[in-house]
């Protein structure tokens, strides 16, 4: 966990915990038009969450916590709801997940691009020669632009470092799912339709075309 584990203040209008409580798929339709925030030591960084996915480690064999699974890695899914799960991929890369549900019951949700909001000018800075619309496109993008990184693993997002916010409400018509990206070796949960992200938001990561065809289902909340 980032800096010290008691929590001085939650920042006002911060989500509060009862939020984080819920299921995970609820959680990441909800998340979108949300505010992610990072205050740190460089300056505050911003952005509406677009895109998400859902993983469900009691039941999803694309979760890390697969079958309720308990590890050093895994081992904050466990508690409760509204704290950050943050991982390294390809050896290089952070990846920001929000931990939902009950103690118990790991279950997460995957950030997986940003429309940036503040501080644009620091993320140019930590993604130079990137444009703008790519500099939060992908969770690995994202977390470089707004530098979370695994420091913050276990940060309780009801605190005042790493928090998010209510920002734009988005209408649910305006809610596409898709399969998830990238998780093939999940055999038949692959095909799971537990991505979220906003109909025409062009800061959605790009992704091959057989996930973001014509044909996807509305989410129903």
């Amino acid at each position: 966990m980032s800096g010290n584990p008691e929590i001085k203040k939650t920042v006002d209008g911060a989500l509060l915990r009862e939020f984080y409580l819920q299921d995970a798929n609820t959680v990441a339709a909800s998340l979108l038009g949300k505010l992610l925030v990072h205050k740190s030591k460089e300056g505050t960084t911003s952005g509406m969450i677009v895109e998400t996915e859902a993983y469900l480690g009691w039941c999803d064999k694309g979760a890390h916590s697969y079958p309720n699974k308990r590890t050093a890695r895994t081992s904050v899914q466990f508690g409760d709801g509204g704290h950050a799960y943050v991982y390294l991929i390809y050896g290089m890369y952070s990846c920001f997940n929000v931990v939902t549900n009950k103690v118990d019951v790991p279950e997460a949700v995957l950030i997986r691009a940003l429309e940036p909001i503040e501080g644009i000018e620091l993320m140019r800075a930590r993604r130079p020669k990137t444009r703008d619309e790519r500099l939060c496109s992908g969770p690995g993008c994202l977390c470089s632009a707004m530098a979370i990184t695994r420091e913050l693993y276990g940060c309780d997002l009801c605190g005042n470092e790493l928090y998010i916010l209510p920002f734009s409400d988005v209408k649910k018509e305006d809610i596409m799912v898709s399969p998830r990206i990238n998780i093939d070796y999940a055999k038949e949960c692959k095909d799971y339709m537990w991505r979220y992200f906003i109909k025409d938001n062009r800061y959605v990561s790009k992704v091959a075309k057989r996930y973001d065809d014509k044909k996807k289902e509305y989410a129903i909340l």
